[in-house]
């Protein structure tokens, strides 16, 4: 049997393909609460900027906001996309396309709380709302 320093070569490489993913989760740099977390969608020229609040106005750490963008000929391509605030309630979206057939409906969510923004990108292709979290109705 070949072996790798006395270890049979099947279990070496079993033995480099488990310890792989710590070496990885090693080397991501911890996120600094204070940076505004970016997605870009890659579709266009245009962004949104959000900041997400409570009802008292005091600013909502990792609120959920999410959009889904149809875009281009018969809105036959679907795009999905969501960011989570930082520590300041702020989160951006760019690479957003600047014409499409209906607004954009953005929605922002944590626990039992929710708010929404509509953009119409061609009229307002830099846009920046603040999202307030209400209760969720039932």
């Amino acid at each position: 049997m070949t072996t790798l320093r006395g270890i049979p070569l099947p279990s070496a490489f079993l033995l480099a393909m488990l310890s792989l993913p710590a070496l990885q989760a090693q080397s991501v740099p911890p996120l600094d609460p204070k940076t505004v977390p970016v997605i870009d969608g890659g579709i266009g020229p245009c962004s949104a900027e959000f900041t997400v609040t409570d009802a008292t106005g005091a600013p909502v750490y990792d609120a959920k906001i999410r959009v889904h963008i149809a875009y281009r000929f018969m809105s036959l391509h679907k795009l999905d996309l969501e960011v989570g605030t930082n520590a300041a309630g702020k989160a951006r979206f760019t690479g957003l396309p600047d014409r499409t057939k209906q607004d954009l409906s953005f929605r922002a969510s944590q626990g039992d709380r929710e708010g929404s923004a509509l953009d119409d990108p061609a009229k307002t292709c830099k846009a920046e709302f603040t999202i307030k979290l209400d209760k969720k109705s039932q």
